[in-house]
């Protein structure tokens, strides 16, 4: 069974708007770990405009599944994941100014800056994962920075998907199971939602785990989140 992680950013996004701490984001998190969720995924950014940096510490002793927290490895990020020291930390190289995380990493050309980082990662015991687009280009130079896992960036797929283009599924298939035949873990996430996690997750052999946020939280709206989540798990087993 493929793992669900929630990303809560859209929770904090909702608080943030209004000012105050509804809703909570520490209690959504101990939710959805409770409706069945395998884990909860965060996304500070350095302005900090949803997940604050004072919410990841309110976080760290709330969530007993795993932990996954996204970022670009700024400083400031290392010195929080290090200090929290979460199940996973997945390095996305969106810019600061970026609305959402809009591509993967060119690990040919910064690959002994994210082998640097892996490596000091793997000193805390801390998993590790890389966003990567779906191009076996970049496989070579990932087996040499050694992620424990790989998150590939699935808004192509989304967008094909919708618009019945069922064949763009076929290069996240070739990726996948060449990163799985380097022994890497191969995750998933980025408009991922229940109108296509179902083709996804059946079509990619060996998917660990989904991270899945502003398409679950909207559906929530609908048939709310416990049964959103339930919905979830059912596609994904």
């Amino acid at each position: 069974m493929t793992k669900l992680s929630v990303n809560i950013n859209k929770i904090a996004t909702l608080r943030n708007s209004r000012g105050g701490n509804e809703p909570n984001v520490v209690k959504f998190a101990v939710d959805i770990q409770r409706f069945g969720a395998d884990g909860i995924t965060i996304h500070p950014r350095p302005d900090e405009r949803h997940i604050k940096y004072d919410d990841v510490y309110a976080l760290k002793n709330e969530v007993y599944t795993e932990f996954n927290i996204e970022g670009n490895p700024i400083d400031k990020f290392m010195k929080l994941v290090i200090d929290v020291q979460p199940t996973q930390v997945t390095l996305v190289p969106d810019k600061i100014d970026a609305i959402t995380s809009n591509s993967g990493w060119n690990t040919i050309k910064y690959k002994n800056m994210l082998k640097d980082i892996i490596n000091e990662l793997k000193s805390y015991d801390i998993r590790t994962s890389i966003f990567l687009d779906p191009e076996t280009k970049y496989i070579d130079s990932l087996v040499e920075i050694k992620p424990d896992r790989v998150e590939l960036y699935t808004e192509e797929f989304a967008k094909e998907f919708l618009i019945g283009n069922f064949s763009i599924i076929e290069k996240y298939k070739v990726c996948a199971d060449k990163i799985s035949k380097e022994g890497i873990g191969v995750n998933a996430g980025h408009d991922l939602s229940l109108k296509n996690i179902k083709y996804f997750a059946n079509n990619i052999e060996n998917l660990l785990e989904v991270s899945i946020g502003h398409a679950l939280i909207t559906e929530s709206l609908y048939y709310g989140l416990e049964k959103t989540i339930k919905k979830y798990l059912h596609f994904l087993s």
